[in-house]
């Protein structure tokens, strides 16, 4: 009733009013300056250098109206399953260059013209020595502040500038809150954007990087021992300590997700070194949102080995797949490409045989793999596949809200 629209609007704006109050008081006696001034170019702030923030309600949610109520993407995966990369394909497509939100310190969010990129390890409930102390991993469920989380997703969709909290990744410690403007996209990346339920009730689509055991304990040979010194002992005891809280916290958000990127060994040849790779694009069925790409013709099942004159194949060559199956209880599309490409503008080719992938013409998708060529990936299915599910949130993206994305040139 408009009664009680009134009753609630008061309470909330005497609520925003004693925050203030209590910010105000707290930044005096700390030094801390709990919201950051802003200037005319969002990407620039005027931040105090980092420090604890005292714990009032206003240093972690600001009800101010930009206007812009973001659609919500939620991409969840452990560490180093190329998150990171995928977040750059996919700023691209959505034009302007991503880069770290400038507030003169530590961050971890990402942020382009019409995208941010919010890191879920903003969120940890204790900072490294507190988990220690506790006992505790980062994926466990009980390291997280859902309450917040949920908060500031709910914030950000109203189109509410929100102070979110940072986790410094070099120090381990929870460094002092910074602000976030919603833009007409934010992703919420990590450890577990679908877990909680309400958090997971508020995301518009959710995609899942799932990359087996073998690929990863390979990626992280070699990058932990060729490139960083660690020993085979020690990666295997890390990759052995994570597993358990993995394996209930993380992977079950499989099931969850619209989208899965799943990586695996290849089937083509004997790789122990993870150099080539089984890549499968697994979609649920009957999304709303976004049609389900496929090979040929609809509904089918293909195998199809696309080397010859228009497709220069080294060994062990490259196979694509397409049909349906159950995936975690579900009707899915998969689209699977297990190999490598040899030289990337023939992938115009298989481009050629790919309908429904969400391209605003031919062969943008090739243009968009050329255009990150010297990204991890792009000569395989992990960029193909990446570049694809960019493609399919833009899609959504765009029939939920009614927006135009204008394709980027190269």
């Amino acid at each position: 009733s408009s009664k009680q629209r009134n009753t609630r609007q008061a309470i909330m704006s005497g609520s925003v009013m004693r925050c203030l109050l209590l910010a105000t008081i707290a930044a005096s006696a700390s030094g801390y300056s709990a919201v950051s001034p802003r200037s005319a170019f969002r990407g620039s702030r005027v931040v105090a250098p980092a420090r604890a923030a005292p714990v009032t309600q206003c240093t972690v949610f600001m009800a101010t109206k930009t206007g812009v109520k973001a659609f919500v993407v939620g991409v969840a995966a452990d560490s180093g399953c190329g998150k990171s990369t995928f977040m750059r394909r996919l700023t691209n497509i959505f034009g302007g260059s991503g880069a770290l939100l400038d507030i003169g310190r530590e961050t971890n969010t990402l942020v382009s013209d019409k995208t941010t990129v919010i890191c879920l390890d903003d969120y940890h409930k204790y900072d490294r020595t507190g988990r220690a102390t506790q006992k505790i991993t980062a994926l466990h469920k009980d390291c997280q502040d859902w309450a917040l989380m949920a908060e500031h997703v709910a914030a950000i969709k109203n189109g509410d500038v929100i102070m979110k909290p940072i986790y410094n990744h070099i120090t381990g410690a929870l460094d002092a809150p910074e602000e976030i403007v919603p833009t007409d996209i934010v992703i919420l990346e990590g450890l577990h954007p679908m877990l909680d339920d309400k958090v997971r009730a508020m995301l518009d689509l959710s995609i899942y990087l799932d990359i087996s055991d073998d690929v990863k304990f390979a990626w992280k040979i070699q990058r932990d021992m060729q490139e960083r010194g660690h020993s085979l002992e020690s990666i295997k005891k890390s990759i052995e300590g994570r597993k358990p809280d993995f394996d209930a916290y993380v992977a079950p958000q499989r099931a969850m997700a619209d989208i899965v990127i799943e990586v695996l060994p290849t089937q083509l040849v004997d790789d122990k070194e993870g150099k080539f790779l089984r890549v499968r694009f697994i979609q649920k069925a009957g999304l709303d949102l976004i049609k389900s790409p496929f090979l040929f013709d609809e509904g089918s099942t293909i195998e199809w080995t696309p080397c010859g004159k228009k497709l220069t194949c080294a060994y062990p060559g490259i196979k694509f797949k397409y049909g349906q199956e159950m995936y975690m209880g579900a009707e899915v599309t998969v689209l699977e490409m297990d190999g490598r490409f040899d030289k990337l503008d023939e992938l115009i080719y298989v481009e050629s045989a790919l309908t429904n992938s969400g391209a605003k013409f031919y062969g943008e998708l090739t243009q968009q793999i050329l255009k990150n060529k010297d990204a991890v990936g792009s000569d395989n299915g992990t960029g193909f596949m990446q570049t694809l599910c960019s493609f399919k949130i833009r899609e959504a993206f765009e029939k939920a809200t009614g927006k135009t994305v204008e394709a980027v040139s190269a």
